[in-house]
């Protein structure tokens, strides 16, 4: 078993199932089923779906398998994990854990919405349809109650994570996901059922590339690395709890292609409803909120609460799987590198976070300290979207391709040549060159657009945190 460098017995998975599930949970979150469905939607729905299974299948897939290597390779989180190898690399991983905080600094404020609807739908939400989008918006405006339901979502997240890996995180996943999965299934098929739905069908579908350019490109690669959780150090941390004897090339596929079902059911879940009773697709980040329970509200009588209650607690599984795992890389960090005890780390990981998440929800409401015009919940999510999660990715892949060696990494995928890779030498050169300049041509694509949106100052001041952030590491 691996040791950290506190030189405690490292916590591992206890089934292959367990951290399979677990890994997916990481995944699979709001995503897929908040951000995934308006995200297509806004972006031409079947040529946006295209080009995210394109980047999900060749980039998305190598970029997991490279943390998953990395992680399990060093035994150590995020940034044990390039410290031990090569300190000048230190920054990589640092730059993971500030990714986590900063999602983690609006993450469970949309996971407390989540919450807060089951309760909503439950007491009579639907039954006046047309108040449905004053409702949301009156409630995120609120200055009190959703930081009350961030509180008891961020909560849920410190009570699996202080129970550690195998008695914690795992078993919330082997329960949490199947679960996620029977509830997306129920819902879209009664969606399917519904007379017109092919047609919402035929918009997630069939893709029309003349609406492709750049943002859909960008939007697409954004959602692969958010999606599959890629680029923050989540996956390299739970590939450091696993054990030398799991096949890590069928390990991301299954959890690539779990993630992947989960976004395309929650689309099934949405869009033929949504057409069969005439609801525009393009309805930005309140989609879920708004345009869901209109849409189940439509449907009437019991089988409308029912789907909408089931619909909210899939959608808050999601992000509690999801959500874990974020708190885990920070976690992970103070246990390594600090030497603090779990729950200390816990405690200390979590109110960084709750503090983050107070003045993330209150910006919504136009309450508390605005940076550039732009409140902190949208800093925070423009700069892990634009910026953190492509560069962390295909920092990754760099550190990888160059500083690793081809044969240690064909050992530790292979496991000493027991599983077989015939694909070993085009992920190789994938990571190597293809990967790196990909992604590098969508970052700078993504830092032009939001210099070209007015976001400008805002992009400076990701770059200047990438910056401040490899001053603090060659510190550590």
């Amino acid at each position: 078993m691996a040791t950290t460098t506190s030189s405690k017995p490292r916590d591992t998975w206890g089934s292959k199932l367990g951290f399979v599930m677990a890994a997916a949970g990481s995944a699979v979150g709001l995503g897929n089923i908040w951000k995934f469905p308006y995200t297509a939607g806004e972006s031409g729905g079947g040529a946006f779906v295209a080009i995210y299974l394109f980047f999900v299948i060749f980039i998305g897939f190598s970029v997991m398998l490279t943390e998953f290597t990395i992680g399990r390779k060093t035994g150590l989180s995020a940034v044990g994990a390039f410290k031990s190898t090569d300190r000048r690399w230190t920054f990589t991983g640092v730059m993971g854990v500030a990714s986590g905080l900063l999602i983690m600094g609006f993450y469970p404020v949309v996971g407390g919405w989540a919450v807060a609807y089951i309760f909503k739908v439950g007491g009579g939400l639907l039954s006046t349809p047309e108040a449905i989008g004053d409702s949301f918006g009156g409630f995120i405006s609120d200055p009190v109650q959703p930081l009350m339901w961030m509180g008891l979502y961020l909560f849920l997240n410190v009570l699996i994570v202080m129970k550690g890996i195998s008695g914690g995180i795992e078993k919330a996943g082997k329960i949490l996901m199947p679960l996620l999965f029977l509830i997306l299934i129920i819902v879209s098929v009664k969606g399917l059922m519904l007379p017109g739905a092919t047609a919402g069908l035929e918009f997630l579908f069939m893709p029309d590339f003349s609406k492709v350019d750049s943002t859909v490109v960008l939007a697409a690669l954004g959602q692969a690395f958010f999606s599959l959780s890629l680029g923050m150090g989540c996956m390299m941390t739970y590939g450091s709890y696993l054990k030398k004897k799991e096949n890590l090339v069928q390990t991301t596929g299954m959890v690539t292609a779990m993630d992947t079902g989960v976004a395309i059911l929650a689309g099934l879940a949405m869009f033929p409803a949504m057409f069969a009773f005439g609801m525009e697709p393009a309805a930005g980040p309140g989609l879920v909120f708004v345009v869901v329970p209109q849409l189940f509200a439509e449907m009437g009588g019991f089988i409308g609460l029912l789907l909408a209650l089931l619909f909210f607690i899939g959608l808050s599984v999601a992000a509690l799987t999801s959500s874990v795992s974020l708190l885990e890389v920070v976690v992970s960090y103070l246990i390594d590198e600090k030497g603090m005890k779990r729950s200390t780390a816990v405690v200390t990981a979590s109110s960084v976070m709750a503090t983050l998440c107070i003045v993330a929800s209150l910006s919504l409401g136009g309450v508390g300290p605005q940076l550039f015009g732009t409140g902190a919940f949208d800093i925070f999510d423009l700069l892990t979207d634009k910026i953190f999660l492509a560069v962390g990715g295909m920092l990754v892949c760099i550190f990888a391709g160059w500083r690793l060696s081809r044969a240690d990494l064909e050992k530790e995928i292979t496991n000493d040549g027991e599983v077989s890779f015939p694909l070993f030498g085009l992920w190789y050169n994938l990571v190597k060159y293809v990967i790196p300049v990909a992604i590098a041509v969508v970052a700078f694509m993504g830092i032009k657009s939001g210099f070209d949106s007015g976001k400008g100052e805002i992009m400076m001041l990701g770059i200047a945190i990438i910056a401040l952030t490899g001053i603090f590491s060659k510190k550590l």
